[in-house]
């Protein structure tokens, strides 16, 4: 049975391939407090005794604006971390599979962006996963790296989990209207990704999200048509429109346009991922109609 270290395990991401994976192969999960990406030598230690075939790195600093006041953490969490596990892996003969980010494009272009497209990243954050990205490709060509964009789920609240908040409790609830991407439900990628755990399977770069784009208005007004319809009680019925120039909050500068093309991952297994609008409303139908 395939032996797989998930890092990672509390976030987002990790707990749902932890809870995804649990049942069909030898899982290990470290969460934040079991292993810390920036301690290098804690993480050497802890993998060099461990034994697996395929380790998964859910983990990141994702915090976009922090990510620019705290540059050295930054690259150290996100950079030179998996610079170090995909050393470790091409000792153990283990498979890397990495995950990044649609941050790493400056959002110019206004088709979705392919794996062959050049990154070229207008924040700490993005770079930073860029330079990730570079480390792991170059210690060894079996290792995977995974750009996902606006991932949501259960395990860890999202955007969509604070629009519903607010449709709860107030009824004006505004978002974004000029960003545009593409929504990756958790539960989608965990399903997804068995198609290329093994150490045979070829490695690169691999663009997945859910089928589509939509801006943050589009996507905060489908969850709330979707929980009205699932009979929850929500104050707001209409999100709200408001532009990026409008945002006074934010530090670091981020893409307008961060659609990612799943053209590669469709050719490579034959199957396309669902709409996001469908993923969406199965998130809602699972996780907050029992409420």
């Amino acid at each position: 049975m395939t032996k797989i270290v998930i890092i990672g395990a509390g976030g987002r991401l990790g707990a749902a391939l932890m809870r995804e994976y649990r049942d069909k192969y030898n899982v290990v999960g470290f969460n934040h407090a079991q292993l810390d990406l920036s301690k290098l030598n804690d993480v050497r230690e802890k993998l060099r005794r461990t034994n697996f075939d395929v380790l998964i790195n859910a983990a990141a600093f994702t915090n976009v604006d922090l990510c620019e006041t705290e540059r050295d953490r930054a690259y150290l969490i996100n950079a030179e971390a998996p610079a170090l596990l995909a050393n470790i892996c091409r000792d153990k003969a283990a498979k890397l599979i990495h995950f990044s980010t649609d941050y790493v494009f400056d959002g110019k272009k206004r088709t979705p962006y392919t794996e062959e497209d050049e990154a070229n990243p207008i924040s700490v954050y993005g770079a930073s996963k860029l330079a990730g990205e570079k480390n792991v490709l170059a210690a060894e060509n079996r290792h995977l790296v995974v750009r996902v964009s606006w991932v949501f789920g259960p395990d860890r609240p999202s955007f969509v989990d604070g629009i519903i908040k607010r449709a709860e409790e107030t009824q004006k609830v505004d978002a974004i209207a000029d960003k545009f991407s593409t929504p990756a439900y958790t539960l989608d990628i965990a399903k997804m990704l068995p198609n290329f755990l093994n150490a045979n399977v070829e490695g690169g770069i691999l663009h997945f999200a859910n089928a589509g784009e939509c801006s943050w208005q589009e996507y905060a007004q489908w969850a709330v048509d979707c929980c009205r319809e699932a009979g929850l009680p929500l104050k707001a019925r209409i999100v709200g429109a408001f532009k990026l120039k409008d945002i006074a909050g934010w530090v670091a500068r981020r893409p307008v346009y961060s659609v990612l093309s799943t053209a590669k991952y469709t050719e490579s297994t034959g199957m396309s991922p669902r709409t996001w609008r469908d993923a969406v409303a199965d998130y809602i139908t699972r996780f907050y109609s029992k409420k």
